[in-house]
């Protein structure tokens, strides 16, 4: 079975006008994907953000869970966020993932637009059958830019819910609520 790990892209990022940016980290998405994570066996979690700011402050938060007060106060929290890793770049979870592997992961992308076409099911099946892994990319603000979109060997189907009585699909879920539903798609039983 495949190493699967997740990075939460917080630069680049897009802006709703279509614009590159840096979003702001949430410690709602930090801990709730760390849980995530851990519930469907991921072996790391990368937080990428290239504001020293909020590496800190991500990092600040971690040291928490990993001492001994946030240990006795909630033993599965510090467990589940003992898997995040804070990297600036990309390319810096991407080393570290191929430094663990010995060779560069497949990277994966998600995207909430219809320009993903390969389905859970067939990326499953090769997750189930690969020795190697895969960096799941999820987007923040608007989405990742074309440029991060493009260096993916995979990216996803978006996540979809029925159609509106206007025609229309409802396609807004919130970064944690997408990747859980990933995850589930690719390592629930």
């Amino acid at each position: 079975m495949a190493r699967l790990t997740v990075a939460l892209v917080h630069g680049p990022a897009l802006d709703r006008h279509g614009r590159e940016q840096t979003t702001a980290l949430t410690n709602l998405d930090v801990h709730d994907i760390a849980r995530s994570a851990r519930t469907f066996g991921c072996a790391a979690f990368y937080v990428v953000t290239p504001v020293v700011a909020q590496q800190e402050q991500a990092r600040a938060v971690l040291g928490f869970w990993e001492g001994d007060r946030g240990r006795r106060r909630n033993r599965t929290r510090a467990e589940a966020l003992a898997l995040v890793q804070v990297v600036a770049t990309v390319d810096d979870a991407v080393a570290a993932e191929a430094a663990a592997l010995g060779r560069p992961p497949v990277l994966v992308g998600t995207s909430a637009k219809p320009e993903g076409a390969v389905p859970y099911a067939a990326l499953r099946r090769q997750l189930d059958d690969d020795d190697g892994g895969a960096l799941l990319l999820f987007g923040t603000g608007a989405g990742m830019p074309r440029s991060l979109i493009d260096r993916c060997t995979v990216v996803l189907a978006p996540i979809v819910g029925p159609t509106d009585r206007d025609g229309r699909r409802f396609n807004h879920l919130s970064v944690r609520s997408a990747v859980a539903i990933v995850l589930d798609r690719l390592r629930g039983s």
